[in-house]
């Protein structure tokens, strides 16, 4: 038996109103039923894994997550907002971004996910993923203030570190560079990590467990990048733009710097 994926969505859909209920006005459903709820579809889904008595444990500090949940969120939603001229209200991003809504959902899929809970990470992503055309694997790990500007074509794997204060175009991939390995390369770091105040735009793939993004990067359109860059760099298709103040030779990227 496993868990019921329709019942996670709905789960899913009515803590919107839990977590805004000025944006999303609740209409009969209590977070007293959606941790019932809850509770029986973590039962089922550690239960497969032999760990049915963590059931209580994680289901209250799952529900026990949800204030710090929504102060992450609503910082996402100033990023987007700020960051976004045709944004006129924080109101519309909670309403109406699709990136806002994929970012939603990890967030809650994520506090499971590092609960070890099978399937029910999953299910949440995967129904983002169906709605938004983003495909945040539920491992990935995501600082604050983070902005998805468009986010069709989105792809942040599972071993994926994202910094405070990113934001992410359309078409990105932050991806392994191999996964011929195969199940040898589980819980081996296989996805890229992208430092504070980064701006990856749009079609840019970065692969690798190994490539570090330094803060205060641009990472150009269509950059393809397998190595890491420095902080405070501008990386464009075919050249790096290195800061003044970076010998060379304190720090490489994959891409010829400009003369």
């Amino acid at each position: 038996m496993f868990p019921d994926k329709k019942i996670i969505i709905h789960i899913v859909k009515e803590l919107k109103a839990v977590l805004f209920p000025r944006q999303y006005p609740p209409h009969g459903t209590s977070i007293k039923k959606l941790k019932k709820m809850l509770r029986k579809q973590l039962f089922i889904a550690l239960e497969c894994c032999g760990r049915a008595g963590e059931t209580d444990k994680i289901c209250e500090d799952f529900c026990g997550s949800i204030d710090n949940v929504r102060q992450l969120l609503l910082l996402d939603a100033q990023a987007a907002f700020e960051g976004d001229p045709a944004a006129y209200s924080i109101d519309e991003v909670i309403l109406t971004y699709p990136g806002f809504f994929a970012i939603y959902i990890h967030r809650l899929a994520n506090r499971l996910y590092k609960a070890a809970v099978p399937y029910i990470p999953r299910f949440m992503s995967e129904y983002a993923h169906s709605k938004t055309g983003i495909d945040i694997n539920p491992g990935a790990e995501i600082g604050e203030y983070f902005c998805i500007d468009h986010g069709t074509g989105i792809v942040i794997g599972e071993t994926a570190v994202i910094g405070k204060g990113v934001k992410i175009y359309q078409g990105v991939t932050l991806g392994a560079l191999s996964t011929r390995g195969g199940q040898q390369l589980r819980n081996v770091r296989r996805h890229p990590i992208v430092e504070d105040n980064v701006t990856i735009y749009a079609g840019a793939t970065i692969l690798g467990g190994d490539t570090r993004i330094g803060s205060d990067s641009v990472i150009g359109g269509n950059a393809f990048i397998t190595e890491s860059v420095p902080a405070n760099a501008k990386v464009y298709m075919n050249k790096c733009i290195r800061p003044q103040n970076l010998r060379v030779g304190q720090a490489e990227c994959n891409c010829k710097p400009a003369e």
